[in-house]
């Protein structure tokens, strides 16, 4: 964020507390706005940008292209849309290369941070990462399951603690192969 925005989000804060009754003067929360500013540079980090760049690809001598590649329990952190609350959980990812084309494991967490440091719903967050992850890979298919807990159902609305929403994306063979779609779900149990 540019230091103009950053100014303009500490002049909103402020505003939010007197709407609220709060004196933006008062020691506790003297540099909330400077904090919230902050905090929304970081957990907005890549709002607004669509090219994820940050990954490298390898070839493998693997011979056959049936070998499932599986990353379990990313934790991410993300922003909902509609009201601008967390909801974090875990993101599972797996793949099957194709000619083999792998990408280095440590990117797949990075491509979860670049997708869900922006607002989003977990939906959209769910299907991006599985779309960009075969836009950089081109593999033989893709399935991804995200499992969240939604801060705008646990502290307002219907308030119900520790419940989760379970979302999945599946393309290529994951799509069309039920057996290989059922040994990706037996793996995450």
């Amino acid at each position: 964020m540019v230091d103009k925005t950053v100014q303009q989000i500490e002049k909103d804060v402020r505003d939010i507390l007197k709407q609220v009754g709060d004196d933006p003067q008062r020691a506790g929360v003297f540099e909330t706005p400077q904090r919230v500013a902050k905090m929304y540079q970081e957990v907005l980090a890549y709002q607004g940008q669509t090219d994820f760049k940050d990954y490298k690809l390898f070839e493998t001598e693997i011979v056959d292209d049936d070998q499932l590649v599986l990353m379990q329990a990313i934790p991410f952190y993300s922003m909902c849309e509609h009201h601008m609350l967390p909801f974090f959980g875990q993101v599972n990812v797996a793949y099957l290369p194709a000619e083999g084309r792998i990408i280095g494991l440590s990117k797949i967490p990075r491509l979860v941070d670049f997708v869900s440091k922006r607002l989003s719903v977990q939906e959209n967050l769910t299907r991006d990462i599985g779309q960009i992850l075969n836009q950089i890979l081109a593999p033989q298919g893709v399935a991804v399951q995200v499992t969240a807990r939604h801060m705008c159902v646990e502290m307002r609305g219907i308030k119900k603690a520790t419940s989760q929403t379970l979302t999945t994306f599946y393309s290529g063979q994951f799509k069309t192969d039920r057996q290989l779609r059922n040994e990706f779900l037996q793996l995450l149990k």
